[in-house]
C-alpha cells in the first residue's frame, strides 16, 4: 500500500511544476546530501535557495538564515533536518505560501503532513528528490 506522502503522482506533480526550491539545512559541506541534492535540483533547471542558519552562499546561489527571509516566492521547499525539528519547517514553509513541501530520506512527521495537506499544500516525506528525479529521467529516456 502506498503511503499518501510517497504518492506518485504527487511526487512527479511536485518536479514537474516546481521551479525554485529552497533548502532547508544547506551548507557549504560538500559531504552532506543537501549539497548533492541541491546540485541534482540545479543540474535538472530548478533554482536553489539555500536556508541555513549561516546564510552561506551555496551553488553560487545566494543563502538566507531562515525561510521567512528569502524575499521571493518559492515553490517547494526540501527540508534536510531531523525529523523532531521539521514539523515546524513544513509549518514556515506554508506561511510563506510554498506550493509544496518534501522532507528528504528518513524524515517523517505525520501531523506536519496532515497540517500541511489540510491547507492545500503538497507534501512528500521520506524521499530523495534526485533518486526521484533520476528515475523519472529513466523513464523518459534520458540520462541525468
Amino acid at each position: 500500500m502506498t503511503r499518501p506522502w510517497t504518492d506518485p503522482q504527487i511526487i512527479d506533480e511536485i518536479l514537474t511544476e516546481c521551479e525554485t526550491w529552497a533548502v532547508v539545512g544547506l551548507s557549504t559541506n560538500a559531504e552532506r546530501a543537501a549539497f548533492r541534492v541541491a546540485q541534482t535540483l540545479q543540474k535538472h533547471g530548478k533554482r536553489i535557495v539555500p536556508v541555513h542558519p549561516r546564510a552561506e552562499t551555496v551553488h553560487g546561489e545566494q543563502g538566507y538564515a531562515k525561510l521567512a527571509d528569502i524575499p521571493f516566492p518559492v515553490d517547494c521547499v526540501e527540508v534536510f533536518v531531523r525529523s523532531e525539528l521539521a514539523g515546524p519547517v513544513a509549518d514556515e514553509a506554508i506561511a510563506i505560501g510554498a506550493k509544496a513541501v518534501w522532507f528528504q530520506l528518513g524524515i517523517l512527521d505525520e501531523d506536519a503532513y496532515n497540517r500541511a495537506t489540510a491547507t492545500g499544500t503538497v507534501m512528500v516525506m521520506d524521499r530523495c528528490a534526485a533518486v526521484e528525479l533520476s528515475r523519472r529521467d529513466g523513464k523518459n529516456g534520458r540520462s541525468s
